[in-house]
C-alpha cells in the first residue's frame, strides 16, 4: 500500500468550505516513525471546528461522485480565520491502528504488529505517520476500537486532577458532567478520593452520574441549582473549576458560589473578598456566546484557558509515559468509550450524519473506521 484514502478541509477565500476525499502518499517513516493502519478513529468535539470551521452546516452537500462536501461560509466571518484560507489541511485528532511500517529505531522498530493509540491532527485517513512519542502501545488483547479514544478525553481528564495538584487545590468543579470525559473524571476521583462537583443540565444526566456513584450533581436546570451549588462547594471545598461550556453566566455563578462559601464565616468590612484563589479553566466551547462575568466574588479568582498539549507540554517525559501506561492498563475499565455507530470516510461527509455527531448529544459519540 502506498496512498491513503484521508480526509481533507479547506475554507477559500471565496467563503466555502471543501472536504475532500483524496488519496495521498504513505511517507515512508523516519527513524523514530512508525505508519499505523487505522482502524477506529473517534469524532470528538475538538475535531468539529478544524473541520468545518465557521460554514453554515444547514446549507451543506455532499457529491458522492468525487467525494466531496462543500458548504458556504459568510463573508463576515472570514476574517476570524484567515490564518487557514485557501490550505488544506489534515483532519482528526487521534485514532488507533496496528502498526505496519517502522523506522529503524529501536523504539520504532518494537511497535511493529502492535496495536496504538495516536495523536496526530491527521487520523481520518487510512494510514497515518507519526512519531514514537505519539503513540500509546496497548495490550494485545485490546482492539483499535477499544483504543481509539486514549488521549483527548482520558489525558483531559488525567490533565485536571493533575492541575489540581499542582496548582494546590483539593478538589474539583466539572461542567457538562455527563460527557464520556466527565464519566471518565468520575471514576478517577471516585479511585483516588478526590472531592468532585459535578454541574449537568438534565436530570437523565444527574441519574447516570448518580449511578456511577457520584456524590455531588447539581442540576443547573433546577430552581435551586444556585443552592446546590453553594452546599456542594461547602461541602467539598472546591476552588478549582473545569468549564466545558464558555458562554452565559454558569462560570460566574461557579466563581459566586466559591466566594460565598469562601466569605461566610467573614467578620467586619470585607472589601477584597476570601483570600483563597479562586480559579475556573475554560477548556470547551459547546456554547459560543460571550463569556457574561458578574463580579461577585472579591479579587482573588482567575479565569483561563486550559488546552491539553500545552499542560503536557509542562510535564516530565516520564509522568507523560506514566499517564499514557495508566490509559493502556485501563482502557476497558476507567478510559471505556462507548460508540452510538461507526462510520466510513464517505459517510461521515453525508450533511445527515453531520447532523448527528455534530449534535454533541451527552451520551452518543460516534466513530470512523476508515477501512470501512
Amino acid at each position: 500500500m502506498t496512498t491513503s484514502k484521508q480526509l481533507l478541509t479547506k475554507i477559500t477565500s471565496q467563503g466555502q468550505l471543501e472536504i475532500n476525499l483524496v488519496d495521498s502518499d504513505i511517507p515512508e517513516p523516519k527513524a523514530h516513525q512508525v505508519v499505523v493502519k487505522i482502524e477506529a478513529t473517534p469524532i470528538n468535539p475538538s475535531d468539529m471546528w478544524p473541520m468545518f470551521g465557521p460554514a453554515n452546516l444547514n446549507e451543506a452537500t455532499f457529491n458522492a461522485d468525487n467525494g466531496q462536501l462543500t458548504a458556504p461560509v459568510h463573508p463576515g466571518l472570514l476574517p476570524r480565520i484567515k490564518s487557514r484560507l485557501d490550505m488544506s489541511l489534515p483532519i482528526g485528532n487521534e485514532g488507533a491502528g496496528v502498526v505496519v511500517a517502522a523506522g529503524e529505531s529501536e523504539a520504532a522498530q518494537s511497535m511493529l504488529g502492535k496495536t496504538v493509540a495516536v495523536l496526530s491532527g491527521a487520523c481520518f485517513a487510512q494510514y497515518c505517520c507519526v512519531p514514537v512519542q505519539a503513540c500509546i502501545v496497548h495490550k494485545e488483547e485490546t482492539t483499535p476500537q477499544q483504543a481509539a479514544s486514549s488521549f483527548v478525553n482520558p489525558l483531559t481528564a488525567l490533565g485536571m486532577v493533575e492541575t489540581m495538584r499542582m496548582e494546590g487545590h483539593s478538589a474539583l468543579v466539572h461542567t457538562a458532567a455527563a460527557s464520556n470525559l466527565g464519566i471518565m473524571l468520575n471514576k478517577i476521583c471516585i479511585a483516588e478520593g478526590v472531592p468532585l462537583v459535578n454541574i449537568v443540565r438534565k436530570q437523565s444526566q444527574a441519574d447516570l452520574l448518580t449511578e456511577i456513584g457520584a456524590k455531588y450533581v447539581c442540576n443547573s436546570s433546577s430552581d435551586s441549582f444556585k443552592k446546590d451549588l453553594y452546599k456542594a462547594i461547602e461541602e467539598t471545598g472546591a476552588t478549582l473549576a473545569f468549564d466545558a461550556i464558555g458562554g452565559g453566566e454558569l462560570v460566574s455563578d461557579i466563581l459566586t458560589a466559591m466566594e460565598a462559601v469562601g466569605s461566610k464565616d467573614a467578620e467586619g468590612f470585607n472589601t477584597y473578598g476570601s483570600d483563597a484563589n479562586k480559579q475556573v479553566y475554560i477548556y470547551g466551547g459547546l456554547d459560543f456566546s460571550p463569556t457574561i462575568l458578574n463580579r461577585a466574588y472579591g479579587m482573588t479568582w482567575g479565569i483561563g484557558g486550559w488546552l491539553l498539549m500545552r499542560f503536557l507540554g509542562k510535564l516530565a517525559p516520564e509522568k507523560v509515559g506514566a499517564l499514557h501506561q495508566r490509559v493502556a492498563n485501563e482502557i476497558n475499565t476507567t478510559f471505556k468509550s462507548d460508540f452510538t455507530d461507526v462510520l466510513s470516510l464517505e459517510e461521515a461527509l453525508q450533511p445527515e450524519r453531520i447532523a448527528q455527531y455534530n449534535a454533541k448529544k451527552t451520551g452518543e459519540k460516534y466513530l470512523i473506521n476508515p477501512q470501512k
